[in-house]
């Protein structure tokens, strides 16, 4: 194919499809990069589900104003964390520069990156350099200091800058310095770069590095610019645009790592901070705040500790008969699996499907001749069955379709026992839970249960969309409902990051009230997507 002269409409769609695709293969090793300002290993994450609400977004924007549009107020609706946010407003620059254009040229691709870099220093609040920032803005340097005067040239040397630009990153930050990495969001940001470059000439965007997990809680003493802020608080905040200034300078007084994005009535709102009350409450001066999520950042820093001292086995280890590998995403969700024995963890789910080589990849880090493999995920297992012929190793499948499965097998593992031995346990074991999910329609439909609205919470089982709800508390009720019987002994509730802690709470009342009979254990999850992952023995 030509090198493209000028982008397109559906170009611009592309080099966002392929920016997503490239951050759910990178998450990983974005989560593993991520100490600053906060070690908990989630920008990768972050950034991911960030473009996953944009690519909702562009599946019906077909011009450019459209595809704009779609970019523009996707990633402001579904932005998460402070990478998360920074990143929607780096998109929003490039769609605000390419709104009313026919075609994408070099002079307008320079003014983009320009336009993006700036409009993310406008953003943050006390702007750190080391970060994400430096790194936008040292590209669109590059790229105006080569005069180039075609597509490919103005991104080859906005690549060369970005890149450049994140290996200094440790000299700025002690943090990054101190963990031997660089910074992860500088990171996430060249392969935005990288998405354009394969759309415009065809160049492969790089594979993904995964280099052993830095030392997070060095990393979290090192250096003075570490927050040591409790709390993250993220909200969509409804307001005018004349109380946003009032609304920033009583933030500034509460917290640090703020973030406010947006405008014409809709902003996206990130502090850290010890007062999650008064942080409310300024958004309530303001206007309406909602979507309200609250993150214990020390106990989700402790969790990601937990996770990465227990990562990747590594030649030192301690060789068992049969390994497992598991496909997971959320912190709680791999620190379960971590604790009943998986040795390698693969980042990915629903929507963010792994493939056959890295699961390949996670199989031959593991010290055993036999591994099994959870897919947890039915649209996983086909790509895990592929393994066997490439390993070396005896790679035998589970065919779990949830992590609640996956939990459930892992307890009958035994890593001393043969493989075919763990493998006719294991499948017992996930066949004796039945397992559901809570999750947000995003557009209409039609189920067995009746008309889906976009927006509605659904509950469902493994016989199908079983109900819709107003709430994802009701949808749980409804899930819950259905699948345990007289015979049910216990619920497991995997809490996902979205999940609210008042609607938990309503979910732990109305088993207890309902189904006294069952054991219920409630766990941090920390996965996306669905706010309650449900598994009835």
């Amino acid at each position: 194919m030509p090198v493209l002269a000028a982008l397109t409409a559906a170009d611009l769609r592309q080099v966002v499809l392929r920016f997503r695709d490239a951050l759910r293969d990178h998450q990983e090793e974005l989560n593993r990069l991520n100490v600053y300002p906060v070690p908990d290993g989630d920008t990768g994450t972050n950034m991911t589900l960030t473009l996953e609400s944009v690519a909702t977004e562009l599946r019906e924007a077909e011009t450019m104003g459209e595809v704009c549009e779609a970019i523009a107020h996707g990633s402001l609706m579904g932005a998460r964390g402070n990478s998360g946010v920074i990143t929607s407003q780096i998109l929003r620059g490039l769609a605000d520069t390419f709104r009313d254009l026919d075609a994408i040229g070099a002079p307008e691709v320079l003014a983009a990156l320009r336009r993006s870099a700036d409009a993310a220093y406008q953003a943050v609040m006390r702007p750190v350099e080391g970060t994400i920032l430096t790194v936008a803005r040292e590209a669109a340097e590059a790229a105006e200091a080569a005069d180039a005067t075609t597509v490919e040239g103005v991104l080859d040397a906005a690549a060369v800058g970005a890149e450049a630009s994140v290996q200094r990153t440790p000299e700025l930050l002690p943090a990054l310095r101190d963990a031997g990495v660089v910074d992860a969001g500088g990171r996430g940001y060249t392969l935005l770069i990288a998405a354009f470059l394969e759309v415009v000439a065809q160049r492969p965007i790089p594979e993904p590095v995964l280099g052993a997990a830095p030392d997070i809680v060095r990393a979290h003493l090192a250096g003075e610019d570490v927050s040591g802020l409790r709390y993250e608080v993220m909200f969509l905040l409804d307001a005018p645009d004349s109380t946003i200034d009032a609304f920033k300078a009583a933030w500034m007084a509460l917290g640090d790592s703020i973030v406010v994005v947006g405008g014409d009535g809709l902003w996206n709102c990130h502090v850290h901070t010890d007062d999650i009350g008064g942080a409310i409450e300024a958004g309530i001066d303001a206007g309406r705040p909602r979507n309200i999520r609250v993150t214990d950042l020390i106990e989700q820093v402790e969790e990601e500790a937990w996770v990465r001292g227990h990562d990747h086995a590594g030649p030192e280890a301690t060789p068992v008969t049969t390994a497992v590998v598991a496909v997971g995403v959320g912190i709680g969700v791999q620190r379960l699996l971590r604790s009943l024995g998986v040795q390698e963890i693969v980042a990915g789910g629903q929507s963010m499907n792994p493939s056959t080589a890295q699961i390949l990849e996670a199989v031959e880090r593991c010290p055993a001749e036999s591994v099994i493999v959870l897919p947890n995920n039915k649209n996983i297992i086909p790509v895990a069955r592929q393994v066997d012929d490439l390993s070396g190793r005896r790679v035998e499948v589970v065919p779990t379709v949830s992590v609640l499965e996956a939990l459930a097998a892992l307890v009958v593992y035994d890593p001393d026992a043969d493989c075919e031995t763990n493998v006719a346990a294991m499948e017992a074991g996930a066949r004796a839970v039945r397992a559901g999910e809570v999750t947000q329609a995003v557009r209409d439909s039609v189920a067995e249960c009746g008309p889906i609205h976009e927006g509605d919470w659904l509950a469902i089982s493994p016989a199908g969309i079983g109900a819709t709800a107003r709430s994802a508390a009701d949808a749980a009720f409804a899930l819950v409902d259905a699948l345990v019987d007289e015979d049910s002994e216990i619920v497991t509730v995997l809490v996902g990051v979205d999940a609210r802690p008042a609607e938990t709470q309503r979910v732990r009342e109305h088993l207890a009230a309902k189904h006294p009979h069952v054991e219920i254990e409630v766990h941090e999850g920390g996965q996306p997507l669905y706010p309650y992952l449900i598994g009835v023995e």
